[in-house]
């Protein structure tokens, strides 16, 4: 993921009038990093805002949203004049300045070529606040999500695996038992630590050992999650928020074939709690697949209102707020959280290529994990955690709609067998 972004900043550069690029996504997955990056090696001078940091910045975007007038005042302020055509502006934590969102309608109609980039946590919501007055088609909106299991091994020095997997795949050629086996092993460990930078990186300063892992990284970006819940959401927002997202959790270990609101609270019901789930939604904080109740294009025509699932952005969090023991994850044969840590994994890969998740039942008597909506139709994704295998609902499935191929993602090798493309749940990013 983090190189198709870098690639999409390259061609939004090369572009000879470009939009205002927002950078959306959850906190804490390295929006900030990735563009001053960007910033220090493309352009020959960068001016960086940050919003939080800085709360007076805000007082560059008043009286007047023109954006001359706005760049007047930097000037000012910096004492300097800027080369337009050579600086690029990175406005940070634009969430807290809805002004500076404003104010991106009228750096893109500007006659000067202005390079603007912005980032920010919870502008989902924001946006959504805004209605009328957020820029539409105006800005160039891009989202960022914690690292895949892809980029996990590239930061662990995997490289040669990783092109391997995608090779393997690609070819659906099983890998030699070994490789098999230390793939394996990898998206276990990748189940402990997840995809949040911070993590990433302690875990590769710190020998790899997933036994060995500081769980405290992990509390304090959740400290961070409740911490905005409370800023951005108000106070009793906040508790119905903070008790929406401590269910999921709770709901997924216990095999929920969908979300509950009972399972919330007492008494909870959509109205109580339905905005609290959009809120984490907009945040990005949350994910959710929604059941179709027929499976045909386009996929949004059937969807029901009432039954949906909800996962964590990052299964390395969920792992976390469980407290499950790594060692059990790494070792055991028959943890009880295989099931549906396995499924929230891959609920994460998959919503980063496909960004909409969907699922499908039969009244109960048969259900398939997730549906991909593809050039050659909807196709049937069956995962299961371990190489037991056997199930009928991917029958049942078949039987009823015909679908061009199924997909089947487990712990087994690549093969391909009776209409049915098995992948190794490592090569999941693939599909």
């Amino acid at each position: 993921m983090r190189r198709f972004f870098e690639d999409r900043l390259s061609l939004w550069k090369q572009q000879p009038r470009r939009l205002p690029l927002m950078v959306t996504g959850a906190s804490q997955i390295g929006k900030t990093y990735l563009l001053q990056e960007f910033c220090h090696k493309k352009f020959a001078r960068s001016v960086y805002l940050n919003f939080v940091e800085t709360p007076s910045y805000k007082q560059f975007f008043t009286p007047s949203n023109n954006a001359a007038e706005i760049i007047d005042r930097m000037e000012l302020f910096f004492n300097q004049r800027f080369e337009i055509e050579n600086t690029v502006f990175f406005f940070d934590e634009i969430q807290d300045c809805q002004e500076a969102i404003a104010s991106l309608k009228y750096f893109a109609e500007s006659q000067q070529n202005y390079r603007i980039v912005c980032a920010g946590h919870s502008l989902g919501v924001i946006i959504h606040r805004m209605g009328s007055s957020f820029p539409v088609g105006k800005v160039q909106l891009e989202s960022l999500f914690p690292m895949d299991f892809e980029e996990f091994l590239w930061a662990l020095g995997e490289t040669i695996l990783a092109e391997e997997i995608r090779r393997h795949f690609m070819n659906c050629e099983p890998f030699p038992d070994i490789l098999h086996e230390k793939a394996l092993m990898l998206y276990r460990t990748y189940l402990c630590i997840g995809g949040m930078p911070a993590n990433v990186l302690h875990f590769v300063e710190n020998q790899k050992n997933p036994v060995g892992f500081n769980r405290q990284i992990a509390t304090n970006i959740l400290t961070g999650y409740l911490a905005n819940m409370v800023k951005y959401a108000g106070g009793t927002n906040a508790v119905k928020i903070h008790d929406v997202f401590h269910s999921i959790p709770a709901q997924l270990s216990k095999g929920n074939a969908k979300f509950t609101y009972q399972a919330v609270a007492k008494g909870g019901n959509r109205e109580k709690f339905r905005g609290a789930i959009d809120w984490l939604i907009q945040a990005n904080m949350v994910l959710e697949s929604k059941k179709i109740e027929m499976t045909q294009s386009p996929p949004t025509a059937y969807e029901s209102n009432k039954s949906f699932k909800l996962y964590l952005s990052d299964v390395g969090l969920l792992t976390s707020l469980l407290q499950i023991g790594f060692h059990d994850i790494m070792y055991g044969q028959d943890w009880i959280y295989r099931s549906f840590l396995t499924e929230n994994f891959v609920a994460q890969t998959l919503h980063t290529n496909f960004s909409k998740l969907y699922f499908w039942n039969s009244d109960n008597r048969a259900e398939i994990d997730f549906l991909l909506d593809t050039e050659k139709g909807i196709i049937p994704v069956e995962v299961k955690a371990s190489e037991n295998v056997r199930a009928k609902s991917l029958g049942v499935y078949k039987e009823k709609y015909r679908p061009p191929y199924t997909i089947r993602l487990s712990s087994r090798n690549y093969a391909f067998i009776d209409g049915i493309i098995w992948f190794p749940l490592y090569a999941t990013h693939c599909v």
